[in-house]
């Protein structure tokens, strides 16, 4: 049975009583440039200190990667590498998707290196949990691991990619958190 990204958030009433302020179906957002993959970005909170009280609290999803102290949590579908076009190389159609995906998803393309497939660097420290399908994390100096289901990645900042080789989707969660990098 295929995961369906749900978002259920507690929250206090003036006087302090717990209460559910929201539960919803979580929305995909399929940016072409991602082949069929599919974020659903589900939670944020502001940089700095995340606060809890009695205050009502909006989810800040915005730009994709946390600055130091926020806070994002998302659903990643990977799409299976057979799923990308085997077409040529169209320049004009990739600042299409690119421009989409900017539109979409504000600030995920920013990290990205041009030319090293997928591989990207951020200024966070991601909990990544794989929930269905296979993934392989490559870092910067080509060595790979294969993530499954129940593999969690601390991920401190370094420079990496994912890939999905498999024929099926895979289904990941990352806790995203804002660092200061220290060199």
């Amino acid at each position: 049975m295929t995961i369906q990204p749900r978002l259920v958030v507690t929250g206090r009433e003036p006087d302090g009583t717990s209460v559910f302020v929201a539960d919803q179906p979580g929305e995909p957002i399929a940016p072409a440039a991602f082949h069929g993959s599919e974020f659903y970005l589900l939670w944020g909170t502001e940089d700095g200190t995340a606060q809890v009280g009695t205050k009502s609290r909006q989810p800040k999803l915005f730009p994709y990667f946390p600055g130091a102290g926020g806070t994002r949590i998302l659903l990643l579908r990977w799409a299976p590498r057979s799923s990308a076009p085997q077409q040529a190389s169209d320049p004009a159609a990739e600042a299409a998707e690119a421009a989409e995906t900017a539109q979409m998803l504000p600030g995920l393309l920013d990290v990205f290196e041009p030319g090293h497939a997928g591989m990207h660097t951020t200024d966070s420290v991601d909990y990544g949990i794989c929930l269905e399908g296979e993934l392989y994390l490559e870092l910067d100096n080509g060595e790979e691991v294969l993530v499954t289901p129940g593999t969690v990645v601390v991920q401190q900042g370094t420079r990496h990619a994912w890939h999905n080789r498999s024929d099926q989707t895979a289904l990941m969660c990352y806790v995203l958190i804002g660092a200061e990098r220290d060199s």
